[in-house]
């Protein structure tokens, strides 16, 4: 289970940096992710998802649309529902956004304090994390049917607690 003993660490030191959560897409096709990684509060998660946010969140949209590292405040002017306005009522007050498109995969990514933006370092950390995770996941096809497994347990149980 090699490709779950990498990613493991590199999720526990985002969560080390992120005290709000994260949520991670790694490997978007269509819109679906081929693996799914999300420790924001389940309150917010649930309603998120009851209030159907993805179809108006801006960092969604920014991730299909563009490449990079943006701080929520700066999608503010993109956010017409007041998703982000709605993610700091839960606590998600500040945030950064990351989108990566290597090797013809794209991964989208939001992260989130409660009390503070993150720092240059901070940023420049998740970006890392984020790229080593998109890059351990890449050939997860090529992955052993167990090691595969493992990943998609642990997607379920980091998503769902």
């Amino acid at each position: 289970m090699a490709a779950e003993l990498k990613i493991s660490p590199r999720l526990e030191e985002l969560g080390a940096i992120c005290n709000a959560g994260y949520a991670i897409g790694l490997h978007i096709r269509f819109s679906t992710p081929t693996f799914f990684f999300q420790t924001y509060r389940r309150e917010w998660l649930e309603y998120y998802s009851q209030n159907g946010l993805v179809l108006h969140d801006p960092i969604v949209r920014w991730g299909f649309g563009t490449t990079g590292v943006i701080r929520w405040d700066a999608l503010a002017g993109e956010d017409e529902q007041g998703v982000l306005q709605q993610a700091a009522e839960h606590g998600l007050r500040y945030g950064i956004a990351v989108a990566l498109l290597e090797h013809g995969s794209r991964t989208i990514a939001g992260f989130a304090h409660t009390d503070r933006n993150f720092t240059d370092s901070e940023v420049g950390a998740i970006r890392r994390i984020l790229s080593g995770l998109h890059e351990d996941t890449m050939k997860q096809e090529q992955l052993p049917l167990v090691e595969r497994a493992a990943l998609k347990q642990l997607s379920i149980l980091l998503s769902q607690g």
